[in-house]
């Protein structure tokens, strides 16, 4: 299968998916944006000084939740391969915010210039391996040492859904082998969180935070895999 081939269908496979999140979107980027910000303070950085691209962009809403948490919108790039999100994420987050339209795998940006690269379930909608290895390629290229790569994603696969493929712990290291990879299992199960959410708002918070207690109903990843800076010879 050729390289752009793939990406013709990531775009079908994205163009079936709910143009709005629903209410377990939102309950699952409650627990999720916390978590993730509290990889990113790790580098031990002020969070206005951080230089951070995210692969997938979408219409930029994790974009305008890292800008409220602190983050500087001149330092902050997008890059997104359909152009009906990069119209809507150029049209929401703030003029200063760069939005690259294209494929992740041949952006022109320079070697070792961000501080973290981040991408949020991106790589399960890859179903070509050689695409998945092209684009951590580049995020490993873009990525400066001493930074890291922030992922979120599925780990196992979705038997209803033929339009995503789950990327294991295994799977990780290997598009990332020259990381330091530490990796957190979160989020219920989609389809099991949706039937706990039917119950009125409160219970069915409720419901979601006990389920999701049990490690072996949690199906995404978050994975923070360090770039080593090289050793200076003595």
């Amino acid at each position: 299968m050729s390289h752009q081939h793939e990406l013709d269908r990531i775009a079908d496979r994205y163009a079936k998916r709910r143009a709005r999140p629903d209410r377990f979107s939102i309950v699952a980027e409650d627990e999720r944006l916390p978590r993730l910000l509290r990889r990113i303070d790790g580098l031990g950085r002020d969070r206005a000084s951080i230089d951070l691209l995210e692969i997938g962009c979408g219409s930029g809403r994790n974009l305008l939740h890292l800008i409220a948490a602190g983050f500087s919108p001149e330092r902050l790039v997008g890059n997104e391969l359909l152009p009906d999100r990069v119209r809507s994420a150029r049209r929401d987050l703030p003029g200063s915010v760069r939005v690259l339209e294209g494929d992740a795998a041949s952006l022109e940006l320079p070697d070792a210039s961000f501080d973290v690269v981040f991408a949020s379930t991106v790589f399960s909608s890859i179903l070509d391996d050689s695409v998945r290895r092209n684009v951590a390629d580049s995020m490993w290229r873009m990525l400066r040492p001493g930074g890291a790569i922030l992922w979120y994603d599925f780990a196992v696969d979705n038997p209803r859904n033929p339009d995503v493929r789950g990327v294991p712990d295994r799977q990780i290291g290997r598009l990332f082998p020259e990381g330091e990879c530490d990796v957190e299992r979160i989020t219920l199960a989609p389809p099991i969180a949706r039937l706990a959410l039917r119950a009125p708002r409160a219970l069915g918070a409720l419901a979601y935070r006990t389920l999701a207690i049990l490690p072996m109903l949690r199906t995404h990843r978050i994975a923070w895999i360090a770039k080593p800076v090289p050793r200076t010879a003595p």
